[in-house]
């Protein structure tokens, strides 16, 4: 009988909220404060989607043979959103993907594409609600119509100094 061994794909690994909230100060003082200075407004800081979205989205995927997800750092503009609130902010797009392997024995995570009437067309997710503009109490939006829940906000709070042109609390 021929056992076929399945090599795992784990990649990441849990963390505790002192590393959450390292890497999101990291990126607030890095990153967000110098993308929402040059948008005019603040950028976007995270995007949530309800677990049975994303239990859907792995079942869609799974059902197309892939094996993984890949988050792409994505940018919206007036045509991929109609939140015009939406219009500049970074959001994440999730992606199926499916490791092959190279000739050079090297892996690479390939995105699932599957044949539609329209063409090709590639497995993937988009459309969360972003914070900001949308985090709760400190600026009302209607509760998520799947689950009744707001998302109340995010994670911690950073100073950041500006130099000359002050500080900011985010």
């Amino acid at each position: 009988m021929l056992t076929i061994e399945k090599k795992s794909l784990k990649v990441g690994k849990r963390v505790n909220t002192a590393h959450v909230d390292k890497v999101i100060k990291n990126y607030k003082q890095e990153r967000w404060a110098h993308n929402s200075e040059r948008l005019g407004k603040e950028d976007s800081l995270s995007a949530w989607w309800s677990i049975e979205e994303i239990e859907e989205f792995i079942a869609e995927a799974k059902s197309h043979n892939a094996d993984g997800i890949k988050f792409y750092f994505a940018a919206y503009d007036e045509t991929t959103t109609q939140t015009p609130e939406y219009v500049g902010l970074q959001t994440l797009v999730m992606v199926g993907t499916k490791q092959k392997q190279n000739i050079d024995g090297t892996t690479k995570n390939k995105d699932v594409y599957v044949q539609t009437e329209k063409g090709n067309e590639i497995v993937a997710y988009n459309m969360g609600r972003l914070c900001p503009p949308f985090c709760g109490s400190a600026n009302p939006v209607p509760p998520s119509p799947s689950t009744g829940i707001d998302d109340g906000g995010d994670i911690g709070i950073t100073i950041i100094d500006r130099g000359d042109k002050g500080m900011i609390v985010i």
